[in-house]
């Protein structure tokens, strides 16, 4: 019904992915080149048809239509209190560190993870502590002694928990996040989980909301949501955080609106009522075509590059690849390729320490795109091994 296939040219549109010299393919920044569902522009159509763009307000039907949706996907009953609107996830994530840590205080991630974090910690003067996820046969898992030992340290105050994880696609399970959630409560750390990439997961796997696994978890949480990465729509800037517990919600609207990241602008919440209450179908479609594409790189890699090891994925839509085999440090063999062939790709260490033999792809893109990419990674991987062998 929906065309994921259709190649549409996003240079010269002010794109942060695609301001890239000519020659060069994008695959890395956490941005789908497909258009938006018909059913969200029709909605935008209308806005701008419109002709005024005045100040906005959150509107009843956003709250029902973020209620309605978790609800019904993902099994969280929320009430319409617990929403906060904010401009965006990072945003929220930063003010988060701002109102509820102070400076020298330790921050605790799950590495690798988003490289974001890292800057919403560092740039508000918070310490980075990472709990190194553990890396075996390809699989990632939680060091839950690391982790409780980090914990028990009174200088951390605040846990950024990426849930389903950014780079490594894991979806955690309710038993992982259950623990989680009782040890950040016995050790008085607030969980605040980033949830954007929680609507793109494989067909048939389900993610499952910090906040729905135990009272624990509900009330010692903030839970960040958007319809943005799962609709691309990330330039809307749309976002919400959901906070059960009254007295950090309180705080948490403070600090939003003392950041001045909780107002809409013109677009952000038909946008977003569009998404959940019609953008169903479309997101059934991505979700299949994307989980296709993620397929087609496992099948190239296994065929044509078997010196890397992609990991087994089941939620967002970008991929985590295993260099370790051709070389310690991504870094070089990324700068390699771009410099060889115009593909771009993220280095692994920009996601902490223990990423640094990986790198990041990203293939929510037309597949015939997504297959010149391939040709491109391939011919730069052997010309970087090639290049080592002199």
């Amino acid at each position: 019904m929906y065309d994921f296939d259709k190649m549409t040219d996003r240079r010269g549109t002010g794109s942060l992915k695609w301001d890239v010299p000519e020659r060069d393919l994008p695959m890395w920044v956490a941005d789908m080149d497909f258009e938006t569902a018909p059913e969200i522009m029709d909605e935008l159509k209308a806005r701008v048809e419109h002709g005024i763009f005045g100040y906005s307000v959150v509107t009843e039907d956003w709250y029902e239509a973020y209620r309605s949706w978790w609800g019904r996907r993902h099994g969280l009953e929320m009430e319409k209190e617990w929403l906060i609107f904010c401009t965006g996830v990072v945003p929220a994530i930063s003010s988060t560190v701002r109102k509820f840590t102070t400076p020298g205080e330790n921050v605790l991630i799950q590495t690798p993870v988003y490289n974001i974090f890292f800057n919403s910690i560092r740039n508000n003067g918070r310490n980075v502590l990472e709990s190194p996820l553990v890396y075996r046969e390809g699989e990632y898992s939680v060091d839950f002694a690391d982790l409780e030992q980090k914990l028990a340290d009174p200088q951390t105050t605040l846990m950024l928990l990426c849930n389903p994880h950014n780079p490594v696609g894991k979806i955690w399970d309710r038993d992982t996040l259950s623990r989680i959630g009782e040890l950040c409560a016995r050790h008085h750390v607030l969980v605040l989980s980033d949830e954007i990439h929680c609507d793109m997961t494989d067909p048939g796997c389900d993610y499952v909301p910090f906040a729905s696994v135990s009272e624990t978890c509900r009330d010692n949480s903030i839970t960040c949501m958007a319809p943005t990465k799962a609709f691309s729509i990330p330039g809307l800037q749309t976002a919400a955080a959901m906070v059960p517990d009254p007295v950090i919600r309180h705080k948490l609207n403070r600090a939003l609106n003392t950041d001045e990241v909780a107002e809409p602008n013109a677009f952000a919440i038909g946008a977003a009522v569009a998404a959940f209450e019609k953008g169903e179908a479309w997101l059934e479609e991505a979700r299949v075509y994307l989980r296709d594409n993620k397929q087609c790189v496992r099948d190239f890699v296994r065929d044509r590059l078997p010196m890397i090891r992609v990991v087994p994925s089941t939620a967002t839509y970008l991929l985590w690849l295993d260099c370790s085999r051709i070389t310690e440090d991504a870094a070089k063999l990324v700068h390699y390729i771009r410099e060889y062939n115009g593909l771009y790709l993220t280095e692994g260490e920009e996601y902490g320490g223990c990423g640094r033999s990986f790198l990041r792809l990203n293939p929510a893109c037309p597949r015939r795109r997504l297959q010149e990419g391939l040709r491109r990674l391939e011919e730069g991987v052997k010309a970087f091994m090639e290049a080592l062998s002199l």
